[in-house]
């Protein structure tokens, strides 16, 4: 690095956006049904060595590619095309999917990739896995996740009972209530229904933590450095930088960069973490449009400005 440093770079993921690029594998792309309906193009990963597939909802189903939540249909944004890019990972001839729950413009709890999966998915013997940033559970989803997607006050409540609607609808079909499961929120309720169906939820930053064998990263390093786009309470809850910080535990000075901090970041933060800890605000220190525009050249520099000023004893270089 430009300071002097030696740096180990991992890629890490919690099921959002990204979540493709922390694993190592044949992209492959397939046009599938979008969130309002139009065809869209999306990646999924085929690793040939471990009989796995691995697909990011965000690819097919995200709120990115309706333009933000000014241009969703919550109501009508559906999950159809992530239950394509499974089957489609299935004909491939795997033996697990792994499916990333992350910044989806849809509340539709799994309705659409059930309607595609449900029929055909017993007859492939696929394992499915869900990645999950979060806790949130079946019948909550649309109450915290729905207005982020554009939801009115109204439509939060229309898509709460529908959801209600949903739950039942699956404790008749596949016999298993996914209303209170821990993490069958996530997407919008798509984590709950392809549970319905047999699939495994689970903490996404753990597994992909696990895959590039982060703790045995974290016992060797003298400086650590992550970041998020918007750092606000919920990143310390099941997502990146709260996993990192929950490893680190105080041992060595970590810095995190994002793009924008939130109040209610900078007091959780006071109140849970001891042990050497600065935080960095893009858009605060270089201006939004700024931020924006140069991003990687900016956190380079804040790194390299961090690890210069880190004190003597602490700076024990490679």
């Amino acid at each position: 690095m430009r300071a002097g440093w030696c740096a180990t770079r991992l890629p890490l993921s919690d099921g959002g956006e990204g979540f493709l690029d922390a694993f190592v594998g044949e992209r492959r792309t397939e046009t599938v049904v979008g969130p309002n309906g139009e065809p869209v193009r999306a990646d999924w990963l085929l690793v040939r060595e471990h009989q796995l597939a691995v697909v990011e909802v965000a690819r097919a189903v995200g709120l990115s590619l309706v333009g933000g939540a000014e241009n969703n249909d919550p109501v009508g944004a559906s999950t159809r095309g992530v239950g394509e890019l499974v089957l489609a990972a299935a004909r491939a001839g795997v033996r697990e999917v792994i499916i990333g729950c992350g910044g989806s413009a849809t509340t539709d709890g799994g309705a659409g990739a059930v309607d595609v999966l449900g029929p055909r998915l017993a007859e492939t013997a696929v394992a499915l896995r869900v990645a999950t940033d979060v806790e949130t559970t079946f019948l909550d989803a649309a109450s915290i996740f729905a207005p982020q997607k554009g939801a009115t006050y109204d439509e939060v409540s229309l898509l709460s009972g529908r959801l209600a609607r949903l739950a039942q609808e699956y404790r008749c079909r596949f016999g298993i209530d996914v209303s209170a499961m821990p993490g069958s929120g996530a997407a919008g309720g798509l984590a709950g229904g392809l549970a319905a169906l047999g699939a495994e939820i689970c903490s996404g930053f753990e597994l992909v933590a696990s895959r590039v064998r982060l703790d045995a990263a974290l016992a060797d390093v003298d400086v650590v450095i992550t970041g998020e786009g918007l750092l606000d309470r919920t990143s310390l809850e099941g997502k990146v930088v709260g996993g990192i910080l929950q490893r680190v535990a105080g041992r060595v000075p970590v810095l995190i960069v994002a793009g924008a901090v939130s109040a209610d970041a900078l007091g959780a933060l006071r109140e849970n973490y001891c042990g050497p800890l600065c935080v960095v605000s893009l858009s605060e220190l270089y201006g939004m449009q700024m931020s924006l525009a140069d991003a990687p050249s900016l956190i380079g520099q804040v790194a390299t400005d961090f690890l210069t000023a880190l004190p003597p004893l602490e700076a024990k270089r490679r």
